[in-house]
Order: C-alpha cells, then sequence, then structure tokens
C-alpha cells in the first residue's frame, strides 16, 4: 500500500501536571501527526504501538481515515508530564512504562512520499529500521526527542550523549527539535547558530520550536514565523503537530509556504489539548488574519 505520509511513533498515554490542573491526554507523535496529515487531506498511515486497552486512539484516526497499523502489547507507554510554571518550555517529563521498540518489518512493505519518525524515548526505533526507511524513495524526518531521551533510574527522562548521532543525521532529509533538545545537541541557544550547526551534520532541512514560534533553515538560509494562538492551553504535542504540518506542507510547497502553514496549525493546536481539533478552513482562516503579511 502506498500513502503520502506514514508516521511512525508509540502512542503515549500522557499525565499532564500544571497549575491549572491534572489530566490524562492521548499522546504520541504519530498521534499528533497523523491528525494533521488527515486534516490536510493526504492518504496517511501511522505505525503504532500499544496495549489493546488503549484501542480508541486506533479508532479515532480510523474515523478521519488514517490507516493504522497496530502492534498490539502488554502496556502502552506511560509518561507524566510536570509543567512548574507558566513558561512552555520547562517541564519534566517520567516514564512508567514502555511500549518497546519497533522492527524494520512493521516498515518494510510500506510505501510513501513522506516518512516521519516519532519516537518519545532513546530505543523505540533503532538504527536498522532507519536504515530500511531510508533505502526507499522518501523524505524521511524525524524528531530528535526519540534519540536524546533517555529514562533515569526515577524514570525522569533527560537528554544523554547519542552515540549514533552522525549516522541517523547523516541521513535525514528534516530534523525536528526544540529549543531545549538543540541546545543539549549543540551548546547553543540561539536557535540561528543551532540550526546551523545541526545542518552542518548532515539534515538538509533543520525545524526547531520554542514558546515564541517556528525557525527553519532549508536551502541555506532561515526562516521564522510566530505562534499566534488565542490561547496557550495545549503545550504538549507543540513539536510534533509542527513538523508533521511541515513534511506535510512540504511534499507540495518550498520552505517559506511550509513555515507558515506549520506555524498557524501549531497556533491553533495549542489553543486545545490533545491532537489537532480544527479543519483546514479555520487553518487558512487564521492564514489569511495573521500571516498575510
Amino acid at each position: 500500500m502506498s500513502y503520502d505520509v506514514v508516521f511512525i511513533g508509540n502512542y503515549t498515554k500522557d499525565t499532564i501536571v500544571s497549575p491549572t490542573g491534572t489530566r490524562v491526554v492521548d499522546g504520541g507523535g504519530f498521534n499528533y501527526g497523523a491528525h494533521v496529515a488527515a486534516m490536510m487531506g493526504l492518504k496517511t498511515a501511522a505505525v503504532t504501538r500499544l496495549a489493546a486497552a488503549d484501542r480508541h486512539v486506533v479508532e479515532a484516526l480510523e474515523r478521519v481515515k488514517v490507516t493504522v497499523l497496530a502492534t498490539y502489547v502488554p502496556h502502552s507507554t506511560c509518561l507524566t508530564l510536570y509543567y512548574p510554571g507558566q513558561d512552555p518550555d520547562r517541564r519534566v517529563i517520567t516514564v512508567k512504562q514502555s511500549a518497546g521498540s519497533f522492527t524494520p518489518e512493521q516498515v518494510r512493505l510500506l510505501t510513501a512520499r513522506a516518512f516521519v519518525i516519532n519516537g518519545s524515548i532513546r530505543g523505540e526505533v533503532g538504527l536498522e529500521v532507519i536504515a530500511e526507511l531510508r533505502r526507499k524513495e522518501a523524505m524521511l524526518a524525524a524528531d530528535v526527542q526519540g534519540f536524546l531521551r533517555v529514562p533515569g533510574p526515577d524514570g525522569e527522562l533527560k537528554a544523554a550523549p547519542w552515540p549514533e548521532r552522525d549516522e541517523v543525521l547523516a541521513v535525514l532529509d528534516i530534523l525536528k527539535a526544540d529549543a531545549v533538545e538543540a541546545a543539549a545537541l549543540t551548546g547553543e541557544s540561539d536557535l540561528a547558530r543551532a540550526a546551523r550547526r545541526l545542518a552542518g551534520w548532515g539534515p538538509k532541512e533543520v525545524v526547531l520550536t520554542d514558546r515564541e514560534g517556528v525557525l527553519v533553515w532549508a536551502e541555506g538560509r532561515i526562516r521564522t514565523e510566530r505562534f499566534r494562538p488565542r490561547q496557550m492551553v495545549g503545550r504538549s504535542g507543540r513539536g510534533d503537530t509542527c513538523i508533521a504540518a511541515y513534511v506535510c506542507a512540504r511534499l507540495s510547497w518550498p520552505p517559506e509556504e511550509a513555515t507558515r502553514w506549520a506555524a498557524a496549525v501549531t497556533s491553533l493546536k495549542l489553543e486545545a489539548e490533545g491532537p489537532l481539533g480544527c479543519s483546514r478552513q479555520q487553518v487558512e482562516a487564521l492564514l489569511r488574519e495573521a500571516y498575510s503579511g
């Protein structure tokens, strides 16, 4: 079966703790991303691992015409995301259990115009899976969080040295990171300098996010756009939504248009927790209102 875009990553049952309270949200980069692609009318597949008790996530994607290739395992990945204050870039993430790792066989028969790797923890998507994807004639994008994050003895996820960094980055078309991850990799707190340094390690394009917006390095230059949510509610999934919107847009549009599109889509996602729930018409309206200049 052939698709426009395929997302690969474990479902995560996210307990979000913030000054506004505690709630459980259906997460996972594949989940946020697939909802974006479906909104855009693309033929979409999602490859994931989760417990059968969480099948409602699969059913929700199927209702928006996403093909879900699910492997059911004893436990879904369970994360707690603690936001101590109002800064959405400051958070502590802990993992209670994991749905495990993907195998090359889970992606071998798939063809697509783009594949997006959305791991949450190191070890979900290994070098063998990446090599299998790179053999395909497709755009290959990845979120660095699934390679940097390693659980400590107490379950807290922290960025750790990445032995396979050069090997992975050399084969990526698009790399996604947030400001904290970019600084951990490069030592640069300035997003533009971090993006240029990351691009020097192999990726053709780099997408970075922080609380203000999105910065893209592509075709030798930087583009930036601000996020413009009416309210900040759904921080979790910001980056997953942004990279999905950018990759899907890049299938048809140049980097400038893709950057604006990603900023608009992410702005609307930030207004609510969970995956994107708006229509394409709402995104286009926000583009006209806030990004036409």
